[in-house]
């Protein structure tokens, strides 16, 4: 018998790229607007808006168009152009329609797990950004489940998992974000590993757990997943499944 009866995945920077674009719009927005203040203060006002804004908008290009235009009225006291706006409307249209790059080693793993375990994919942000992209990816027909939640809190988590029939201590998830992805299904009894990603947004930075963790892995890269997954079962006394 396996050790997990479903092993659910993130997706934005652990299956594909997402934060490099916002990096690169960001570049562009602080550029936008350096003639009335430095850049690396325009960055944090914009970081400072975003986050007042998530009880509003939540996540996603959309909700960090919003807040781009907002960052942009209030530090250029209402004096930004129209033609300035329409810019921000076309770098964040160019981010909602930019091509799904599969992160490395994800091509591969993704089919060779799915042969060997249920594959559920938990991403939140907005629902049709992140279904588009789900569908543009070419992953989409190995995940058996699909949510698209709003945010990742512990109860966000245990209400999923209650709706699923899914047994907290038979649920693994896969991600990048610590804050998002791990410590929340660590909360509830559940296990978790920790995937880096070059570009990790930093509101979603947080501390490790400890080493020897119950429930915490960590691997460098989602190739190196496999072997842990057997490593797990081997300690764990599971069957085939968890030897994909």
């Amino acid at each position: 018998m396996s050790a997990f009866d479903v092993i659910a995945f993130d997706a934005d920077d652990t299956l594909w790229q997402n934060e490099r674009l916002y990096v690169h719009v960001q570049g562009q927005f602080k550029a936008l607007l350096s003639r009335y203040h430095a850049p690396d203060w325009v960055g944090e006002r914009l970081y400072a808006t975003e986050m007042r804004n998530l009880q509003h908008y939540g996540y996603g290009a959309k909700a960090f168009a919003l807040s781009m235009i907002e960052t942009a009225v209030e530090l250029t006291e209402g004096r930004i152009a129209g033609r300035d706006v329409q810019v921000l409307i076309d770098l964040v249209k160019n981010m909602l329609t930019a091509e799904v790059e599969l992160l490395e080693h994800v091509a591969e793993t993704i089919p060779r797990l799915a042969g060997a375990y249920p594959l559920m994919l938990i991403t939140k942000g907005d629902l049709r950004d992140q279904e588009s992209k789900i569908a543009r990816s070419g992953l989409a027909d190995h995940f058996s489940r699909v949510e698209i939640v709003s945010d990742k809190r512990p109860e966000t988590y245990a209400a999923l998992l209650k709706r699923h029939g899914i047994a907290p201590a038979r649920f693994l998830m896969v991600g990048n974000s610590l804050r998002s992805d791990v410590l929340p299904v660590l909360a509830i009894g559940g296990s978790a590993v920790h995937v880096p990603c070059a570009h990790t947004w930093v509101h979603e930075v947080a501390e490790a757990p400890p080493d020897g963790h119950p429930g915490y892995h960590h691997v460098e890269h989602l190739g190196l997943l496999p072997a842990l997954l057997a490593g797990v079962e081997a300690q764990q006394g599971g069957g085939e499944p968890g030897r994909p």
